[in-house]
C-alpha cells in the first residue's frame, strides 16, 4: 500500500527521497510527506494532499532550501483517517520524534487513549501518530515530560535524558498489535535512522558511506542495487557506516545477507509509452518468454522447476486448494478449470479475506497454493501462515464449538480447535505462485515458483497475470506428468502450446487498432457486462475487473448460461455487453445466449475465433482472434485483448490509467 523511502548519507538525501518516492507513486497513495534534519540538527518537515508533484512544488517555494544528510519519506493510502494534509506522514511528536509508517497498528484506540491520559495531544485522526508518541515517551527514558505535546509551537527539554533511538524503538514496537514498517529519526540522534518491520515489508540499501531504506527495491535502483531484505521482528539500526539488525522474536543481534538486485533504472521507465500499463501489456511476450526459461525442455516440462522436492511432493497430493485476492484468485479460477479437465485433480479456490475468518476443513495430501504477484498481500499471507500453523500443531480440529463472535479474541487466527476430532495433517504442502523474489510469501512457503515477469508498475495487473496462468500451467502439467494422470502426448501438446504463447500475444496485440475504434462506444456508458463459458468465465471476470480499475465503468461478469437467471434484467440499449467466443464445445450455447442479449437491444462486443462465425451477424461488433489457441493458451490469449479494450477505455474516459483512484498496488493491511 503505502510507500516508505529513508536514507541516512554525507549528501543532501532529499533528492533521493523525492525520487524514491516518484518510484513508488504505483503502490497507490493519496498525500505524501518528507521530513528532514537539517544541519541545525532541527527537525523540518513538508507534506501535501494530492501527487509528488504538488510536494515537490512546497518544498520549491519554501523560503530556505529544504536540505539534510538524514530523512524520511512517505506515499500514504488513507486507512485511519481521511485523505488530508494533517493525517499525512511523517508524523512528529515534540520537534523531535518523526515517523513514517505503513501498515495497521491494531490497538492504536487503547495506546491513543492511555496516551491522551499521560497528556499527549493527537492533531490526526491516523493511528501512526501512537507510534511517534511511544517511541518519544521510550526515549525520554519512560519518564512523561511536564507537557508531552507534539505540536509545532512546543518542545520538551526533558528528552536529554534519552537512553537511544535504537532502544526506544525496539520497546515501543512491544506495544504494537497489527503490522507495520517503521522508519524513524530523531534530533537527538543525528547520525542514527532506525528502521523496523513486522507484516510490512521494508528493505535497507547499501552504499558506500550512506545507506537507505525503503518499502522496495525499486525506490532506491538510481542509487543501489546492493539490499538486505528485513524479516518479521526485525529492528535496525543505520548510520553512514553500518547497519546492525536485532531481531525480536530471537532476542539478539542477527546477519541478514546482502543480495544484489537483477532489475536496473530501466526496468521501471516508460520509454516510449504513455503508460506503465500499456508498456506492461506490450511486454508479456517477453514476460513468457522468461517465465517459460529453463523451465520446458524438449517439449517436456521440468518438474524440478518446482524445487528439488517437487517430485515427491506431487505424487502424494490429492487435490489442490488455491488461495489468492483480485486478479490472481481470477488466474486460480482458470486453474481449477484445467485442473479439473486435463488431469481429473480436485481443486478448491478461494478468496484469501474469506478463507482466512472462516473455520476450512483442510485435508491431508493437499497441495495449498497461494498466488500473489508482490509476494506481501496481507490477507494471502495471513492465509498461508494459518496453514502452517495448523501443521506445527500435528493434530489439531477445525471445528466451530461456538459462535464465531464468542470465539477467543487470542486465538491468533480465528479458528478454534479442540481434541474432540483430530486430523493428522501430516501432509499439506505449500506453494508459493509469486513475482517477487525477496517476499514475505517466498519465504514463508515450503515451495516457490517465481514467475518472471519483471517489474509491474501499473496498479491493474496485466503481465503479473499471464505469468500466473504461465506458471499455473506449469503446476498442473507437472502433477499430471508425475501422477500419470496426464498422457506424454498431451504433455507434448501442452508444453508446445506455452511455447507458441508468445507469438500468439504478439497476435492479439496487433488487433490494438480495432479495440481503439470499439473504446468509442463506452464513452458515454456507466455499466458494462463481460459473459464467458468455461474457462473464459474467470477471463471475463477479469476482463470486467480491469474495466472498473481503471475507467471506473460499473462492470459485471457472468456465465453466459446465468443470463436468464437475472442479469438479462439490465440489458437495454444502454448496456454493452462483452462476450468472448472461442471455438470450443460451448460456442454453440454461446451464440444462443447472445441472440438473447441482441433481442432485447443490448450491445454487443464480440471477440470471436475466425471459425466462430458470430461475426456474420450484422448486429455486433466483433474482433477476430487468432486460430492457432489451445484448452491453455486460449483463455490468456482473449485476456490480452480485454486488457487493451480496458487501457483504451479510460483513456477515453480520462481517468488516471496507472494510479486508480482508491486503489493500491500492493494491499499490505486488510
Amino acid at each position: 500500500m503505502c510507500g516508505i523511502v529513508g536514507g541516512i548519507a554525507e549528501r543532501n538525501v532529499a533528492p533521493i527521497l523525492l525520487e524514491g518516492l516518484r518510484r513508488l507513486e504505483y503502490r497507490g497513495y493519496d498525500s505524501s510527506g518528507m521530513a528532514l534534519l537539517d544541519s541545525e540538527a532541527e527537525l523540518r518537515r513538508v507534506r501535501s494532499l494530492g501527487k509528488i508533484k504538488q510536494l515537490e512544488q512546497k518544498i520549491d517555494v519554501l523560503a530556505q532550501p529544504f536540505a539534510g544528510q538524514l530523512g524520511i519519506a512517505h506515499t500514504r493510502w488513507a486507512t485511519h483517517g481521511i485523505p488530508a494534509e494533517h493525517n499525512a506522514h511523517p508524523h512528529i511528536c515534540n520537534h523531535r520524534v518523526a515517523v513514517v509508517h505503513n501498515g495497521i497498528i491494531e490497538n492504536y484506540q487503547s495506546l491513543k487513549t492511555r496516551q491522551i491520559e499521560q497528556g499527549y495531544r493527537f492533531t490526526s485522526e491516523t493511528d501512526t501518530e501512537v507510534v511517534a508518541h511511544a517511541i518519544y515517551h521510550y526515549l525520554a527514558g519512560g519518564e512523561l515530560s511536564a507537557s508531552p505535546d507534539n505540536s509545532d509551537s512546543q518542545s520538551d527539554s526533558s528528552i536529554q535524558a534519552s537512553k537511544g533511538l535504537f532502544q526506544a524503538v525496539i520497546r515501543a514496537v512491544a506495544d504494537f498489535e497489527g503490522a507495520y514498517a517503521l522508519g524513524v529519526v530523531t534530533t537527538d540522534d543525528p547520525d542514527t535512522l532506525v528502521a523496523a518491520r513486522k507484516g510490512s515489508p521494508l528493505v535497507i540499501g547499501i552504499g558506500i558511506g550512506e545507506h537507505f531504506i525503503a518499502s522496495d527495491v525499486s525506490a532506491l535502483l538510481p542509487v543501489t542495487q546492493n539490499f538486505i531484505f528485513l524479516e518479521d521482528g526485525d529492528v535496525a539500526q543505520l548510520t553512514r557506516d553500518s547497519v546492525k539488525i536485532f531481531s525480536t522474536v530471537a532476542g539478539e543481534w542477527v546477519d541478514r545477507p546482502v543480495k544484489q538486485s537483477s532489475l536496473n533504472i530501466t526496468a521501471v521507465e516508460l520509454g516510449e509509452h504513455r503508460h506503465y500499463m500499456h508498456k506492461e501489456i506490450f511486454e508479456q511476450p517477453q514476460a513468457v518468454i522468461d517465465t517459460l526459461e529453463g523451465r520446458i525442455t524438449q517439449e517436456q516440462v521440468l518438474v524440478s522447476s518446482f524445487g528439488h522436492q517437487a517430485e515427491a511432493v506431487f505424487a502424494q497430493i490429492e487435490r489442490l486448494h488455491i488461495i489468492a485476492c483480485g486478479t490472481s484468485y481470477h488466474a486460480g479460477m482458470v486453474a481449477k478449470y484445467w485442473a479439473e479437465d486435463i488431469i481429473r485433480m480436485p481443486c478448491q479456490v478461494e478468496v484469501a479475506s474469506e478463507f482466512r475468518y472462516r473455520h476450512p476443513v483442510i485435508e491431508n495430501n493437499t497441495l495449498f497454493v497461494t498466488i500473489s504477484q508482490s509476494g506481501e498481500t496481507a490477507d494471502t499471507l495471513a492465509a498461508l501462515l494459518q496453514i502452517k500453523a495448523l501443521r506445527q500443531q500435528q493434530s489439531v480440529e477445525i471445528t466451530a464449538t461456538a459462535e464465531p463472535e464468542q470465539f477467543n479474541s487470542n486465538d491468533e487466527y480465528g479458528w478454534h480447535m479442540t481434541d474432540s476430532h483430530q486430523a493428522q495433517l501430516s501432509h499439506v504442502p505449500t506453494l508459493t505462485i509469486c513475482n517477487v523474489a525477496e517476499s514475505s510469501l517466498t519465504r514463508e512457503a515450503d515451495m516457490v515458483f517465481l514467475t518472471h515477469a519483471g517489474p509491474e508498475i501499473g496498479v491493474a495487473s496485466t503481465k503479473a497475470f499471464t505469468t500466473q496462468l504461465v506458471a499455473l500451467a506449469l503446476l498442473l502439467t507437472s502433477i499430471g506428468k508425475v501422477k500419470n494422470t496426464l498422457p506424454h502426448a498431451r504433455e507434448k501438446l501442452i508444453t508446445s502450446g506455452l511455447q507458441k504463447l508468445p507469438n500468439l500475444i504478439q497476435q492479439a496485440l496487433m488487433h490494438e487498432q480495432e479495440i481503439i475504434d470499439i473504446a468509442e462506444t463506452f464513452a458515454d456508458k456507466q455499466h458494462a457486462l463481460f459473459l464467458g463459458r468455461g474457462t473464459m468465465y474467470p477471463i471475463a471476470m477479469e476482463g470486467a475487473l480491469k474495466l472498473k480499475e481503471i475507467s471506473y465503468i460499473h462492470a459485471e461478469a457472468y456465465p453466459a448460461g446465468e443470463l436468464k437467471h437475472g442479469p438479462l434484467a439490465l440489458i437495454d440499449e444502454n448496456m454493452p455487453v462483452i462476450a468472448i467466443a472461442p471455438l470450443d464445445d460451448l460456442l454453440e450455447k454461446l451464440k444462443s445466449n447472445l441472440q438473447e442479449v441482441k433481442a432485447r437491444g443490448g450491445q454487443m462486443i464480440v471477440f470471436e475465433d475466425e471459425r466462430s462465425d458470430i461475426s456474420s451477424d450484422s448486429g455486433f461488433k466483433v474482433v477476430k482472434a487468432t486460430t492457432n489457441v489451445g484448452r491453455i493458451t486460449a483463455p490468456i490469449t482473449y485476456n490480452i485483448l480485454l486488457q487493451l479494450l480496458s487501457y483504451h477505455v479510460a483513456l477515453i474516459k480520462g481517468t488516471d490509467v496507472d494510479q486508480p483512484r482508491n486503489l493500491a498496488k500492493s494491499v499490505t493491511v486488510e
